[in-house]
């Protein structure tokens, strides 16, 4: 083989062996990545059906049942607007509380049910994740939208 030769093959190896690297590489991320969704969204059907992902937002006040085997606990998460059904085997946060913050990764049931393999609680008074805070915030404006266009302004004018 003439020196050229090699050197051309040598290059399309590399090329080759960074194609596949590069591949590999991807397919960890996909696999890997984990979305996050609001009780909203996740009502309105946006959330992934068979994977993995993220819901975040307040434990509804009054939601939460343990089992009797001390170990699964069901509880609701909402954003103010909508709620979702979490079911979780295992121990929570010690942060866990009713009306405070939350982040549940897992899938979702065909029932609607999230099943959480992961909870996790606001680490202080002012922690919320970002995503989980602007969710909250815009699920309220759109409710105070809603009431404000069902208020009937009172007439004024004449009376006949």
């Amino acid at each position: 083989m003439k020196p050229r030769h090699k050197r051309f093959a040598m290059i399309a190896v590399g090329v080759a062996a960074l194609g596949i690297a590069t591949t590999l590489v991807l397919n960890a991320f996909q696999q890997n990545m984990v979305f996050f969704f609001t009780p909203t969204q996740v009502a309105a059907n946006e959330a992934p059906q068979g994977r993995t992902f993220r819901i975040g937002g307040l434990v509804e006040p009054g939601s939460v049942k343990r089992q009797a085997d001390g170990v699964t606990v069901q509880f609701a998460v909402t954003d103010t607007a909508k709620s979702i059904q979490v079911v979780y085997r295992g121990f929570l946060p010690d942060l866990f509380r009713e009306g405070k913050g939350v982040v549940t990764q897992g899938r979702l049931s065909a029932d609607g049910v999230l099943q959480a393999s992961e909870v996790l609680a606001k680490h202080d008074e002012n922690y919320m994740p970002p995503e989980a805070a602007e969710a909250l915030k815009q699920a309220q404006a759109t409710r105070q939208q809603a009431v404000q266009t069902l208020v009937i302004p009172p007439t004024t004018g004449v009376q006949r």
